[in-house]
Order: structure tokens, then C-alpha cells, then sequence
């Protein structure tokens, strides 16, 4: 899966403001605590100001915190509000032909992928307990041999949220 630099950036300083929650950080001391483009932060935390995650306050005492619980704000919120929704739209296909059940898979691809980022909160990212279904998923990733296709392990089931 492709992520932007701009929604990685956007987590990273989401995790910053949810460990000195109820504390405003400067976006200075974001960006230079997470080694990202200054202006970039600035844009991106605008950003999520708009869409009601951070709020702001200008001044000498001001900075960017929270606006929610970080037990609220999930992976998948910050990926909606920033790239759009997920899984793009589904390739057009001809109904009956020999792809006929295509579209079902790239649904259920999608429907997978918003299982795991809607699983995940801030709180999971700054705490580092992930979902027990996440943390086997991202064993598997890290033991896959560098160009292999990650394969569903024999008998496994992938647990619902």
C-alpha cells in the first residue's frame, strides 16, 4: 500500500500532539522533532484544523494541539481526510465477462485495508500496543522475503474490528 508523505507527516505530528496533549506545540518544534518540512507541517496541520482534529492558537503561547481524544482519531479518519476515500473507484468491468467478479475483489481489498487503518488510533500509535490482528499482520510483513507477495498464512483468519 502507497502512503503519502503528506498523511505520513500528518500521523507523525498527530502522535507529537497526542503525547503532550493538553499542551499547544509550535509547529517549529514538530517539525524539527520528526525531521519534516516546516512549511509542509504548517499546511498539513491547517489542514486538519479545518477538518475539526487540531485546533490552534496563535501567539507566543500559541501552537497546534488536539482538538479530540487521541483514542478517537483513527488511522483511517486521517487517511479519508487527507487523501480522500479509500481504495479509489473500482476498474470498470463488464458485467458477465471473464472478470465479471473483479469488482467483489478490489471491494473486498478496500473493505480490508479500512479493517486495519480503522482499527488503529493515535492512542495505539503513541502507546505502541497495536491490535493483536495488526501486529501478526505486521510480523508477516517483516518476515517476507524482500520482493515476495505477502500470502494469507494456511488457516489463518483475518479477525474483524
Amino acid at each position: 500500500m502507497r502512503v503519502s508523505a503528506k498523511t505520513d507527516y500528518a500521523l507523525r505530528a498527530l502522535v507529537v500532539l497526542a503525547d503532550r496533549a493538553p499542551d499547544l506545540v509550535k509547529v517549529e518544534a514538530l517539525s524539527t522533532a520528526e525531521g519534516m518540512p516546516h512549511k509542509f507541517v504548517e499546511l498539513i496541520l491547517s489542514e486538519l484544523r479545518r477538518a475539526g482534529l487540531v485546533v490552534s492558537r496563535r501567539g507566543s503561547e500559541g501552537g497546534f494541539g488536539l482538538a479530540v481524544a487521541a483514542e478517537q482519531v483513527t488511522v483511517g479518519d486521517v487517511v479519508r481526510i487527507l487523501d480522500g476515500p479509500l481504495g479509489g473507484e473500482p476498474a470498470r468491468l463488464r458485467p458477465g465477462g471473464r472478470g465479471a467478479h473483479l469488482a467483489d475483489v478490489w471491494s473486498a481489498a478496500t473493505v480490508s485495508v479500512a479493517d486495519v487503518l480503522d482499527s488503529i488510533t493515535l492512542a495505539h500509535l503513541l502507546s505502541g500496543r497495536l491490535p493483536d490482528h495488526v501486529r501478526e499482520l505486521a510480523r508477516r510483513a517483516a518476515e517476507a522475503p524482500p520482493g515476495q507477495a505477502l500470502r494469507r498464512a494456511p488457516g489463518s483468519v483475518v479477525p474483524r474490528a
